[in-house]
């Protein structure tokens, strides 16, 4: 989870977590089209899912979360690991 300067939150998954996060920083036409012109970022939260699925899934689940559960979960992290535990039962 990224943060930018007007304090709106972005969910992503990515297998290496600091080069993506350089690229959505950069200029180029790497980063999330959502992020171009919100910096600086700030990495919220970053977290090892398991398989793509699995991350693809959470992912899913935490973007249709309100604002304040998203806040929530940067507050303590612990409380997506039991989004990951549901998707690793499934």
């Amino acid at each position: 989870m990224v943060r930018g300067k007007d304090k709106k939150i972005y969910t992503g998954i990515s297998t290496n977590v600091s080069r993506r996060f350089e690229e959505h920083q950069g200029t180029g036409t790497k980063g999330a089209k959502f992020l171009r012109g919100r910096g600086p970022l700030e990495l919220l939260v970053a977290m090892p899912v398991g398989n793509r699925g699995d991350a693809l899934r959470v992912e899913q689940r935490v973007k249709r979360l309100s604002r304040s559960r998203k806040e929530d979960i940067i507050r303590e992290p612990a409380i997506l690991s039991s989004f990951i535990e549901d998707e690793k039962k499934r």
